[in-house]
């Protein structure tokens, strides 16, 4: 089964599109080239397998629980300091995925580590 990306709004849409227009131009800098480059791939293996091993796809309670919906976390690197992070999820029709966040990955070891993540709207759904 392969799932529809949408892009949260307003910030993951405008984040999306500024980027995909500096890749149309050419005018990335570095950062911005590496997170396009991680960015793209990690939504191509979600948009083909949520669960994909490279993703580690894991459901964040406390995220879930603040927003009323399954919110689910998904790595874009790993293994380094501030590695990003993809937050998502299912909707807003039936095979789509919305990415709500990105962010670094919070310190999880200190208590309420996710209460700072603030995540986009759902886009409303198509027709």
């Amino acid at each position: 089964m392969s799932f529809e990306i949408h892009m949260g709004e307003p910030e993951m849409l405008r984040l999306w599109n500024e980027l995909l227009q500096k890749a149309e131009e050419k005018t990335f800098d570095a950062e911005e080239r590496e997170l396009f480059e991680k960015w793209t791939k990690a939504l191509e293996l979600l948009s083909e397998n949520p669960r994909h091993p490279g993703l580690a796809s894991h459901e964040i309670d406390d995220l879930s629980k603040k927003y009323g919906i399954k919110v689910w976390q998904s790595y874009l690197e790993n293994r380094r300091a501030g590695a990003r992070r993809m937050f998502w999820a299912y909707g807003p029709g039936r095979s789509s995925i919305t990415i709500l966040g990105l962010e670094k990955h919070p310190n999880t070891s200190k208590q309420k580590a996710y209460k700072r993540i603030s995540l986009d709207r759902m886009p409303k759904k198509q027709g």
